[in-house]
């Protein structure tokens, strides 16, 4: 066997390290030359070169550190509950609660405060803040977060970005008043430290009261909050000291998880397992209220040149059916050597589904099905009380999922074949679990415009005409349709020619209208995607960011307001700057951490 070189030693290092900072055993660690960036337990951090320089070890850990930290003491469920509608006042929230778990981390921990100041630095380099030249161009949310940091830690303000958060220190600390000095005495209590957080922004005029959640929701929640101060409280007990450097803190934190975090990780492996009959009820009832498509919003500012060119078509209607035979083939042939793969993570997706919609049974009843355990007694005693089972009714709300996929050109190659392998592979499962699936694909019928453009054209260019391409919105598999019927169609995004442009706010819409027509108690709708609408055509007659601030509104008010549940797959790239609710996969390979993680995870209770 080949010595471990330094960088593999490291490479472990990190990652005990991140495991133990962060209290989860199953974090791993990737490696990635693109932007850091975290999804649950998956970490992709900067890889530093065989030499280990300093400074891109320090990066590195920086990085880690900061989710491993945001893992042990973020609820995300509780961060969402409070967020604040407006995207400047969000992205201010985010930045307060950012600071506040990376906080933790730098008043305990000297080495952790250290790592995270080489990646503030990295942060900050790219941060339009060290280029604003006046108060307009300065990002309100890193000002903020700066000076927060500044108080909370006792650390000063990066110079690169110094003369910017000058600009706005003595508007935000008059705002914020004793604020600030409140927050740093609640950093174990995530709510009160939103809840004071909020009342920042509202001083700031970035948000208002009457935007918030209502105080009922809440209550609702109220078990869940209290179990979250008693971890907060734990947390603050077992971090006293002061270790040189996050290995050390690691080390603690390993020490201490033979004991107290034995604990935590029994309850987050019961909430895995889905204990059948434990609080299944629950657990199954959508998010959000069921509200009609009445309420869909009319000021979205935006619109169609027309729509009579637009189509919605059966993917067997794209294509005669030898073509497709020979494109479900190839999308075969894709997973050669990706069998075993598959069929693990089907498995475990389906044990974790069918887990909540098992028989459970209660015990010691007077009569009933005798109990097998007290069986033996009954034979000795037939008297014997107490002897039986009684099973319970176990309440499994009908489902459908609606998979929405990004059919644009920039998703040519690796990305589709991963998107229809994802598909694929999660249509079969669910079915299995009786769960029905939709899948849906959009794209447009032409590059740089088609039919609507040469209309546009012929109407004399009028200004600002709205969307100028003609939709192609694609049904590769109907809810109701068996699995089997429908798996050739999936072999259409292999198709040359097939893949144009994507204007995926209306086709967000088009997959939420489908759902909304349904009977199911609850709907989920995960989009696969790899970023940003394009469509040349559009842009090139309307303002910058026309059908990016769309797709915005869309996915703002289907989180917000409507009963669906609304999750994002990034194919290659972060999606996490649309979506609330989003993870990134790079290859197929990753689909065991990420894609089914997250669809398990809408399945279980969440502790919101």
């Amino acid at each position: 066997m080949a010595e471990e070189t330094p960088l593999d030693k490291f490479k472990a290092a990190l990652t005990g390290a991140s495991r133990a900072i962060g209290r989860e055993p199953e974090v791993e660690v990737a490696w990635s030359a693109d932007a850091p960036s975290e999804a649950g337990k998956n970490f992709r951090v900067p890889l530093p070169g065989r030499g280990l320089p300093p400074e891109q070890v320090a990066e590195a850990r920086g990085f880690a550190d900061s989710f491993a930290l945001k893992l042990r003491h973020h609820n995300a469920g509780l961060h969402a509950m409070g967020a604040p509608p407006e995207p400047v006042a969000r992205a201010c929230y985010d930045a307060i609660e950012m600071v506040r778990y990376e906080a933790l981390g730098s008043n305990n921990f000297s080495g952790i405060r250290e790592n995270l100041d080489s990646a503030l630095e990295v942060r900050t380099a790219s941060d339009p803040i060290t280029r604003a030249q006046n108060e307009s161009e300065v990002p309100v949310q890193g000002a903020l977060a700066l000076l927060l940091r500044e108080k909370l830690t006792g650390q000063a303000v990066p110079d690169a970005a110094a003369p910017a958060v000058n600009m706005l220190r003595d508007w935000i600390e008059e705002e914020a008043g004793d604020s600030f000095d409140d927050l740093g005495e609640l950093l174990n209590d995530q709510k009160a430290f939103q809840k004071l957080s909020l009342n920042i922004l509202e001083n700031l005029d970035l948000t208002h009261p009457s935007d918030k959640p209502d105080d009922a929701d809440g209550s609702e929640d109220e078990d869940e909050e209290g179990q979250e101060e008693d971890q907060q409280d734990e947390d603050e007990a077992e971090g006293e000291g002061d270790p040189n450097t996050a290995e050390m803190a690691g080390e603690m934190s390993e020490g201490d998880e033979e004991g107290d975090g034995e604990s935590e990780m029994s309850s987050d492996d019961e909430m895995a397992e889905g204990e059948p009959g434990d609080e299944g009820e629950e657990g199954m009832m959508p998010v959000r209220p069921d509200r009609p498509n009445t309420d869909f919003p009319m000021d979205l500012d935006y619109k169609a040149f027309t729509d009579k060119f637009d189509e919605e078509i059966a993917a067997n209607d794209l294509c005669d059916a030898e073509e497709l035979d020979r494109l479900r083939a190839y999308l075969d042939s894709q997973l050669t050597g990706l069998q075993g793969i598959v069929t693990r993570l089907a498995n475990r997706l389906q044990r974790r589904l069918m887990a909540q919609q098992n028989r459970s049974w209660d015990f010691d009843q007077d009569d009933g099905i005798i109990d097998a355990a007290r069986l033996s007694r009954v034979v000795v005693a037939p008297g014997t009380a107490l002897a039986y089972k009684v099973e319970r009714d176990i309440d499994f709300k009908d489902t459908v999922v609606t998979l929405l996929i990004d059919n644009s050109g920039s998703m040519r190659g690796r990305p589709i074949s991963i998107a229809a392998i994802s598909a694929d592979i999660m249509a079969r499962t669910l079915e299995r679990c009786g769960v029905k699936t939709e899948i849906l694909g959009f794209t447009t019928r032409a590059w740089k415009g088609g039919q609507s453009r040469e209309a546009w054209l012929a109407d004399g260019k009028p200004q600002t005409p709205g969307r100028l391409n003609d939709l192609r919105h694609i049904i590769y598999k109907k809810a109701d349709e068996p699995w089997r019927r429908a798996r050739r169609n999936l072999g259409l995004m292999m198709r040359e020619g097939l893949l144009k442009e994507n204007i995926d706010g209306e086709a967000l819409l088009w997959a939420h209208n489908r759902m909304m027509g349904r009977q199911e108690d609850r709907r989920i709708l995960m989009v696969i995607s790899d970023g940003a609408p394009v469509d040349d055509s559009t842009l090139s007659v309307n303002t910058a960011g026309y059908l990016e601030g769309h797709l915005r509104k869309v996915i703002d008010w289907i989180e917000k307001v409507s009963p669906v549940q609304l999750v994002a797959i990034g194919i290659g790239h972060d999606v996490t700057r649309y979506y609330r609710r989003a993870v990134t996969i790079m290859d197929v390979e990753q689909l065991g951490g990420t894609i089914i993680e997250q669809l398990a995870e809408l399945f279980e209770d969440e502790k919101k």
